[in-house]
């Protein structure tokens, strides 16, 4: 294998006017035990010999931990010359749904960050910080710090981290550092943060955008009638891309809609345009699917064949008591009901959980009656803003803001949190109520609910960690619209 070039070095953050082929080096996880071996000499070196930071040894429980990732710094020649490990936060308690001691809800921490003394000049540090950065990203990390020695504040302060406090190791002054990977946030922003300011025409008159209590939800009760309408459009590239499940979710969706209002469907309406009559069957067979697995037929609609693809589906419901998203208050409790059966739809890792395309009929009109049944102040089905981006939306409706307990959030075995906070989970329903209010009951299996939070009287999402520490998820209303 030839080793690594200095162009290589995509991360390498080289300050200006150094010489890329003299100080070249790629920064990469480790792979072999000559890799662990080079980069534990070099802490032992650091924080015993020199620093006197520990006694003896600074080998821990993190090192031990299988999920511990190490990231190197290797030179052309293959030398290590620095290291960082990053690892789930230990010792915060034990998951009392799983049992499990300390499992990984999102909470990571970058540790023992090394570098060759005889190097410190040519922006190892930094690089190796920017690839833990991106490593903590894509394992789903939603809270990210690491405790530095003082001197390094200011390096990871211009690398994007935050202060959050001081304090003492082996004698020496450190720095509690935080960095926010954003990821709820640039989700919420993508999906819902233009709604205000692209619907404004239709509040310029009476009743627009729905009866007052109901604005901002995607239901919405007929006015003069028990009726509920819905409607929800899919992505014309899923169409594209996999026209049977674009069909199948098109239902899914609105009938998610109805649900989340207490609503009774009576039918579906659709308009489906399709490039080719092969396309067009794939999407009929999946929204067919989904009407006959939900018991609610297709009453009509729209076809155009040899158009760019689209879909787009209307549903009615009936029920005389609407659920509005916007009726709880502060203090009031968040549950969350979701199905984590079931697992990713291939070719949607991370952003669609499939858990209805292979649940028998009873069990999905039984989810569906949930919030019916339960009749709470308010609810919402968690839509493509996920779970975290979808409570800002409640919140919003509401006038308030909302805190997430995130180690108390229901989440199938594996699955990181940053992708199922941020997914369309197939079937989720956020409810508010009173704190005492029953849970619900007679759910199918692996339908999980919990309290998972509260209605705060500050905008926005914010975290809540088992250390009590809070983090901000979106700093205000996900769609601008407003109280309902």
């Amino acid at each position: 294998m030839r080793p690594p070039t200095a162009e290589m070095s995509i991360l390498s953050g080289l300050p200006r006017g150094l010489d890329a082929t003299r100080v070249g080096f790629l920064i990469t996880p480790a792979t072999s035990s000559a890799h662990h071996d080079a980069y534990r000499k070099m802490r032992r070196e650091a924080f015993v010999d020199e620093q006197k930071v520990f006694s003896g040894s600074d080998i821990d429980d993190v090192d031990d931990d299988p999920r511990t990732l190490v990231l190197v710094a290797v030179t052309p020649e293959g030398t290590v010359v620095g290291g960082v490990r990053l690892a789930p936060q230990h010792g915060w308690g034990i998951d009392h749904r799983s049992g499990i001691d300390t499992p990984d809800i999102g909470w990571w921490t970058g540790s023992r960050l090394v570098v060759d003394r005889s190097r410190h000049d040519i922006g190892i540090g930094p690089a190796l910080v920017r690839a833990a950065c991106a490593h903590a990203s894509e394992r789903g990390v939603l809270r990210f710090e690491a405790t530095v020695q003082r001197p390094h504040r200011r390096m990871f302060a211009h690398l994007g981290w935050e202060d959050v406090g001081e304090c003492e190791i082996g004698g020496r002054p450190h720095v509690r550092m935080r960095w926010d990977p954003r990821r709820i946030e640039r989700v919420a922003e993508r999906t819902k943060s233009f709604l205000a300011e692209a619907l404004a025409p239709f509040r310029q008159q009476p009743g627009g955008l729905g009866p007052a209590g109901f604005t901002g939800d995607d239901g919405v009760p007929v006015p003069g009638s028990d009726v509920v309408a819905a409607c929800d459009a899919i992505l014309p590239s899923m169409v594209d891309r996999d026209p049977e499940w674009a069909g199948w979710c098109s239902v899914l969706v609105n009938l998610n809609d109805l649900a989340a209002m207490g609503a009774t469907p009576t039918g579906l309406l659709d308009a489906v345009g399709a490039t080719t009559r092969s396309q067009l069957t794939r999407i009929v067979r999946g929204m067919a699917g989904a009407a006959s697995a939900w018991g609610v037929p297709v009453l009509g609609g729209h076809t155009q064949l040899g158009v760019p693809a689209s879909l787009s589906v209307t549903a009615l419901g009936t029920t005389r008591r609407p659920v509005p998203a916007g009726g709880a208050d502060v203090g009031d409790h968040l549950r969350v009901t979701v199905d984590v059966s079931g697992g990713w739809r291939p070719g949607y890792h991370g952003g669609q959980w499939d858990s209805t395309s292979t649940r028998a009929p009873h069990d999905l009109r039984a989810m569906n009656a949930m919030v019916r049944d339960l009749s709470p102040r308010a609810a919402k089905d968690v839509s493509m803003a996920g779970i975290a981006g979808t409570t800002g939306m409640l919140a919003e409706a509401c006038g308030t803001g909302a805190e997430i307990d995130v180690a108390a959030v229901p989440r199938p075995s594996g699955v990181d949190m940053g992708s199922w906070l941020t997914c369309f989970p197939g079937f989720a329903m956020l409810t508010a109520d009173r704190a005492g209010t029953a849970a619900p009951t007679g759910l199918p299996r692996d339908v999980e609910t919990a309290v998972c939070g509260r209605l705060t009287a500050t905008p926005g999402v914010r975290l809540r960690w088992p250390d009590g520490v809070t983090t901000t998820a979106v700093n205000s209303g996900v769609t601008g619209l407003g109280r309902a």
